[in-house]
């Protein structure tokens, strides 16, 4: 459990910071997203749905199949479902303010050919090569 926390949110490289206001895994969690200047690179799925607002910013969000996605401000939120396969690169400092649902326990990153399967702490399960 987590409230009232900053954190990296995707690992130690992640160019987003999570300001947590409440994160209990098995149930839900409410944060406040700063994505910083560039990306990951990494695509990569999620271990939970999530409703995401876009306060401030411009992100381009990138599916594995290469379409693209722009996000400007809106009071509508944008679903995310865990299994959605991409990555975000922030052209300038963007803020979001999301609300996830309960966590499952693996989800994927996809790093030159290489699918990695994590579960909680970032713990690798296994990795494979994929063509």
């Amino acid at each position: 459990m987590r409230s009232l926390e900053k954190a990296k949110d995707g690992g130690p490289k992640s160019h987003v910071e999570a300001y947590f206001l409440l994160e209990l895994k098995g149930l839900f969690s409410i944060a406040l997203l700063k994505f910083n200047i560039g990306g990951r690179g990494v695509y990569h799925t999620h271990a939970f749905n999530a409703l995401t607002w876009f306060i401030k910013g411009d992100l381009i969000e990138e599916d594995i199949d290469g379409t693209l996605y722009q996000y400007p401000f809106s009071l509508k939120p944008k679903y995310t479902s865990r299994s959605k396969n991409h990555r975000v690169k922030a052209n300038r400092v963007s803020w979001c303010f999301t609300i996830r649902g309960p966590w499952a326990d693996t989800w994927e990153e996809f790093d030159e050919g290489i699918k990695t399967i994590l579960t909680h702490g970032r713990v690798k399960l296994k990795q494979s090569l994929e063509l």
